[in-house]
């Protein structure tokens, strides 16, 4: 069975420094940490808080052709979880045809938050979820996730990422 979902933050890993989004049930009576890169963390972060470049940074081109063609983001899937890793499809439509393209799970929250799509996750994920070693509990995720949010926008600079200067 599917659980609908929202991205409730961002956080960083204290002992990994590694970006983090949580997602959490409707109710937000359940929650997932999913480890991301800092490239999808950026790309998630500025759109939750609404920031817009002078041009186009990856998901929103990707969005920005999606919509060009004519294809619905109907939803996007965290479907499997296999060791540490997460796997996700993204759920396309055009004309009648369906279409799923197996995503990163971060690559596919950026883009579902740019399409306005619904995020869901299957509820074996969030079982097996339940069984990584995250080092801190989800309750300690929620208390560090708003500072750290700001702390990860305020400190982002252009060497970040890398030579591609905006």
């Amino acid at each position: 069975m599917l659980v609908e979902m929202k991205v409730s933050g961002l956080t960083i890993d204290p002992i990994t420094n590694t970006p983090i989004v949580i997602l959490k049930d409707m109710q937000e009576s359940k929650a997932i940490p999913i480890w991301i890169g800092l490239f999808e963390a950026s790309a998630i972060a500025t759109e939750l808080e609404k920031i817009v470049f002078p041009r186009p940074m990856t998901h929103d081109l990707f969005n920005e052709c999606l919509k060009s063609l004519n294809v619905t983001v109907n939803r996007i899937e965290i479907a499997d979880i296999r060791g540490n890793t997460f796997f996700a499809n993204i759920y396309l439509s055009r004309e009648g045809q369906d279409f799923t393209i197996d995503a990163r799970p971060s690559d596919a929250i950026a883009i579902a938050l740019r399409a306005h799509a619904p995020i869901f996750v299957d509820e074996n994920v969030i079982e097996k979820s339940r069984n990584i070693d995250l080092g801190i509990k989800l309750s300690d995720l929620d208390q560090l996730k708003e500072d750290k949010i700001k702390e990860f926008l305020e400190n982002l600079s252009a060497e970040d990422f890398g030579k591609y200067k905006m």
